[in-house]
């Protein structure tokens, strides 16, 4: 038997971490305790215990017991590989996964009309080929990411000792692992999710603050309740106001979403970004002609203060709304299926053969639920939009940006382990689209010297993140450690050990 000090001591082959830090237990199935404090205490995934007082990490007391029992070198390989492997099966997965709906849906759109066929950018076979190429490309970056970091960890772990170095291992291979998003595509930008990354890394980094003596009274703040919601209408406010005033600061693929969702044609947004302007009507005939191609013969007044004819025809406000979440939810259902079905294949891979109607049950609730918070969410916003120019008898800029505030407020339908991920997803949308308009209009001219700002990002937020996965292991939510455990493979218990095998 080892002494105590070491952290962890073994009798009769099993293992006991007693300085463990909350592992995150593979049979935690709990979701609603997601806000910025992070999730409840788990216990260590070795011995499954818990030790809610204890602050030292699990990863760090097995990183001692790595000194006296190292790895052999097929075992460091095998745990490389593994990683890189299972990093690429994750990444071609969701971005496969993903393209699969999108041709799906574009082989039914192109089918059903013969007009969106002529439009079509390319063929069915080059949107296949594009997809198979993207799907690579995403495999290859996540693969290689896994296997960077794992490789790194090996290599400074077998030079300086995994216990000298365990402060400050998983900071320096996730910052060197970051680079890997080049993958995806040299001339390829990827400043969204480069934000949304450093978003995850400033709320693990948060949760570290408040549960540290130093930090934790300034970190209070961050603990609000409803502060989910609140950044979301925050962001909404933001992408919805670009939505219909300046679509070119928003990512191609993210304003072809909101296109799709947003339910109105580009004839109509230009009208409304018109009126709101205060630019004379360009397009009141061709919006017209549009109506009238849909049944719908209106005639348009030059001269008007609100836009609701324009947004809604003949249509009273509260009918459109009504009318057009119908029509919202039904697009919004293949959008969350994938969201639901691909994590299920990957996280409960296995209770899916145990209990497959559980967990598809959940899922298809969840799917449901996630394409209602959708509908709402894109129905709210062209009825506050509405309301608001009714009320004021006027449209400008700022009205258009307090009307889609409280279009947020409909996060609230989401469960709350998932409130964080989408304002956190949509406020770096946000962050990015409002940069892109002050640069635009010469207030932040923009950098000429670094090209590559998000890949920068990319590596400084998978430091953070790595740095907490090794040391903060209780700042994730137990689902999101049990793939990165899964992934990246964390420190044998003793009992696991070569040495503790043989004897």
């Amino acid at each position: 038997m080892l002494p105590s000090g070491d952290g962890a001591v073994t009798s009769g082959g099993f293992c006991f971490c007693l300085s463990g830090e909350n592992g995150g237990s593979s049979y935690d199935d709990d979701d609603d305790d997601d806000d910025i404090n992070g999730s409840s205490n788990r216990g260590c995934m070795h011995c499954k215990r818990s030790d809610p007082s204890s602050s030292s990490s699990c990863y760090s007391c097995s990183s001692a017991w790595l000194d006296l029992f190292p790895f052999k070198d097929s075992e460091k390989l095998r745990r490389i590989i593994a990683s890189s492997a299972k990093g690429f099966s994750i990444g071609a997965g969701l971005k496969g996964g993903l393209s699969l709906f999108s041709i799906l849906a574009r082989l039914r759109r192109t089918r059903l009309s013969s007009s969106v066929r002529k439009t079509e950018a390319f063929s069915n076979s080059e949107a296949i080929a594009l997809a198979v190429k993207e799907t690579i490309r995403y495999g290859l970056f996540l693969g290689t990411f896994a296997g960077t970091f794992v490789s790194v960890d090996e290599v400074i772990g077998a030079l300086g000792g995994h216990r000298r170095t365990a402060k400050w291992r998983a900071l320096l291979a996730g910052l060197i692992a970051g680079p890997s998003m080049l993958l995806t595509g040299p001339n390829t930008q990827h400043t969204g999710l480069a934000i949304y990354i450093l978003m995850r890394a400033a709320v693990l980094a948060s949760r570290c603050g408040i549960k540290s003596k130093r930090f934790g009274r300034i970190c209070k703040p961050l603990t609000w309740k409803h502060g989910d919601i609140f950044l979301m209408c925050l962001s909404s406010s933001q992408i919805l106001s670009a939505y219909i005033l300046k679509q070119d600061s928003l990512p191609p693929s993210y304003k072809s979403f909101l296109n799709k969702h947003g339910g109105k044609d580009t004839v109509i947004l230009q009208g409304v970004k018109e009126i709101a302007c205060g630019l004379p009507f360009s397009n009141l005939q061709t919006i017209e002609k549009y109506y009238k191609a849909t049944g719908v013969d209106i005639k348009l007044d030059p001269e008007m203060k609100v836009p609701c004819s324009i947004i809604h025809g003949n249509q009273a406000c509260a009918a459109h709304f009504v009318t057009f979440l119908v029509q919202a939810y039904k697009r919004a259902l293949p959008v969350y299926l994938p969201v639901y079905l691909i994590p299920a294949l990957i996280v409960h891979r296995q209770g899916l053969l145990t209990r497959p109607c559980t967990i598809l049950g959940k899922g298809l609730l969840g799917t449901a639920r996630s394409s209602l918070f959708l509908s709402i969410y894109c129905s709210s916003a062209w009825m506050w939009t509405c309301l608001l120019f009714r009320i004021f008898k006027t449209c400008n800029i700022p009205m258009v940006a307090m009307g889609t505030f409280p279009t947020g407020v409909s996060l609230a339908i989401e469960k709350k382990s998932r409130r964080i991920e989408i304002s956190l997803y949509c406020l770096a949308r946000a962050i990015e689209s409002f940069f892109t308009c002050m640069a635009d209009i010469g207030y932040l001219p923009e950098s000429k010297n670094l090209k590559r700002a998000d890949v920068v990002i990319f590596s400084i937020s998978t430091a953070i993140i790595m740095h907490c996965y090794a040391q903060e292991r209780d700042v994730f939510r137990s689902k999101y450690l049990n793939v990165l455990d899964w992934v990246f493979g964390v420190p044998p218990p003793p009992c696991e050990t070569p040495r503790c095998k043989n004897s």
